[in-house]
């Protein structure tokens, strides 16, 4: 029956796919992405400038086809097309999912087709496991920070002592019913405060969640919604940027990825700064790092290979990463663009980068898939009082060590 099941799920696949254009085809290239709306205009800025630079260069016109999902949306496509041998040519992606593509052999190492010594090492590092490079990477950070609104906040808290004190008088004030948001649903946002209690998900790929640090960082969790209610019950990602662009939260923890909206909603108004330093512990809280990349598939023949050579070289050119900044707010990736005085002496690239320097390297392996889909269950069902922390650590432990052990085999 299983068996049964996979071969239907294959053959809509490739009948969907072979609606899309010809992938035999060198000058035919499709990508796929999951960026935010208002990244699509500098995506397609920059495809049109290498389609003339290559048609004035070589005589050829080339086609690019693009197309748009949301992140766990181009995961489940991605594996699918390439299991019914009809992958895009090339993803622009986060680092985390790149392990499951890598030991599946849905895309190329790339160690031996470009020179990584351009790009700043951090960026490089999360995207390398056992060895092999398997992206290139088009920006540095994807990491998260804290924001503020200036119009309630005059300078943002050091510590968590410091956050809550303003939490507890000045909301009030400004008659204000939430102090911060952030998607406390999604794991994602519970890492950094992870290590800022002394905790990391993974331990040389071993899960490490039934921990005391994890169980510090789900109370913390907690405490923020039911006893200090200074975050709103049940707020996904859409709700938060809500809650932030509407004026009725004077913080917000977001990723780099949202500065440049910000900067174009609030104007003057908007500033970043680094998340608090947790004051029971003295550790500042670690998001995790890493950039958005290219990835290439596997399926890609020689001729196409070198188109796409060519193309990602020029979209993480300096002139293209200075621009990238300068319109998304993203910092580059190219060392020789880091270097820029565009960079040094912007105090938006100036605070993402100690907010970097705070951080760790986001695990590339496999295993941290398994640590996502565990964790987000868990954690919501803590924080909807489903259950108690106790209990969500030991069976989180127990779900991500027996879904590891169903990859492995």
């Amino acid at each position: 029956m299983k068996r049964l099941n996979l071969i239907l799920i294959l053959s809509f696949f490739l009948s969907f796919f072979s609606c899309s254009p010809k992938q035999s085809d060198p000058n035919s290239i499709i990508l796929w992405e999951m960026e935010d709306a208002y990244v699509a205009p500098y995506i397609d800025g920059v495809i049109a400038d290498f389609k003339k630079y290559y048609k004035e260069k070589n005589g050829v016109e080339l086609k690019f086809t693009r197309a748009h999902y949301q992140t766990e949306d181009l995961r489940q496509q991605f594996q699918a097309a390439s299991l019914a041998g009809v992958p895009p040519d090339i993803l622009i992606s986060p680092s985390d999912t790149a392990g499951i593509y890598a030991i599946s052999g849905f895309i190329l190492p790339l160690e031996k087709i470009f020179d990584f010594s351009l790009y700043n090492k951090p960026v490089v590092d999360a995207i390398t496991l056992e060895g092999k490079i398997w992206g290139v990477p088009i920006s540095n950070g994807n990491h998260l920070m804290l924001m503020y609104n200036k119009k309630f906040v005059k300078s943002p808290p050091k510590t968590t002592d410091e956050l809550f004190k303003y939490c507890e008088t000045e909301v009030k004030k400004f008659k204000l019913n939430y102090c911060m948001a952030f998607d406390g649903g999604e794991p994602f946002w519970l890492m950094p405060w992870l290590g800022g209690f002394g905790g990391w998900p993974l331990d040389d790929r071993k899960p490490t969640l039934n921990t005391e640090p994890m169980r510090k960082t789900l109370a913390f969790y907690h405490d923020l919604k039911f006893k200090y209610k200074f975050i709103p019950p049940e707020c996904d990602y859409n709700c938060m940027d809500s809650l932030f662009k509407e004026e009725k939260v004077p913080f917000i923890i977001n990723g780099d990825w949202s500065i440049s909206s910000y900067l174009n909603h609030f104007k003057d108004n908007f500033a970043i700064s680094v998340i608090p330093m947790v004051s029971e512990t003295g550790l500042y809280p670690s998001p995790m790092i890493s950039g958005k990349y290219f990835l290439l598939s596997s399926k890609i023949g020689e001729k196409k290979l070198e188109i796409i050579k060519e193309f990602v070289k020029f979209y993480t050119n300096k002139e293209n990463q200075i621009k990238q900044f300068k319109e998304l707010k993203r910092l580059p990736a190219l060392k020789e663009a880091s270097e820029s005085k565009e960079i040094k002496s912007d105090i938006i690239a100036r605070t993402s980068m100690e907010q970097i320097l705070k951080g760790k390297p986001m695990p590339m392996a496999y295993e941290m898939r398994a640590i996502w889909d565990t964790a987000r269950n868990y954690q919501g069902l803590v924080m909807t009082d489903k259950m108690g922390i106790e209990d969500a650590v030991v069976k989180m432990q127990k779900e991500v060590e027996r879904k590891i052990e169903e990859m492995d085999r």
